[in-house]
């Protein structure tokens, strides 16, 4: 039975959100831009009104895994399982031949169930430096990593804060190309819509 719900997890972490609201405005999304179906791409290739309603969508499928987890009974475990089934399946979606986006808004739905004293503080310092720095690649990178150190500093549940530890990581691994072009200085800004 468990593994059932983790299944739904990954399927529901798994629809892509960003390629089916390009799609209503009629764009292939991962023949834009970066090519990534994130929020990101989407907000470059077709605006805030697109970009926001997938960071929204994306968000909440993160959200309702870690909640249907605490339905569910509650148990940590269970519950990170489900999170990070959700995770896995936006960032290697079934229905996009296993890929998929970098996690980040996904990532932040987990951290809003799992901690949601933390992922106000994420939340605000993702938009002072996006403010300040102009990089989301930057802003997802640094606000993961600070809200590993925030659970282990402000001592989460262990299994939750090993989750979250090991979501960074994922989302560092799927920047990689964004690290790749901040360190030639060719990563787009803000407000830009080649990337």
């Amino acid at each position: 039975m468990p593994t059932m719900y983790i299944l739904l997890a990954y399927l529901l972490g798994s629809i892509p959100f960003g390629w089916l609201v390009a799609r209503f405005w009629q764009v292939d999304i991962r023949r834009h831009g970066s090519g990534n179906i994130g929020a990101t791409n989407v907000f470059r290739t077709l605006g805030p009104l697109a970009g926001g309603l997938v960071f929204a969508l994306d968000f909440l499928k993160g959200w309702l895994a870690v909640y249907l987890g605490y339905w569910l009974g509650g148990d940590p475990v269970f519950v990170l399982l489900l999170g990070f089934g959700a995770i896995l399946g936006h960032m290697f979606s079934i229905f996009l031949g296993f890929k998929g986006g970098k996690g980040a808004a996904t990532g932040l739905g987990v951290l809003a169930g799992l901690a949601p004293d933390i992922f106000i503080i994420a939340m605000v310092m993702a938009i002072i430096l996006i403010t300040t720095t102009r990089y989301v690649s930057v802003a997802s990178m640094v606000t993961a990593l600070a809200a590993t150190i925030m659970m282990f500093v402000f001592n989460k549940p262990l299994p939750f804060t090993l989750l979250v530890a090991l979501v960074t990581a994922f989302i560092i691994i799927r920047h990689r190309t964004n690290i790749a072009r901040l360190l030639a200085g060719t990563e787009n800004k803000v407000g830009r819509k080649n990337g």
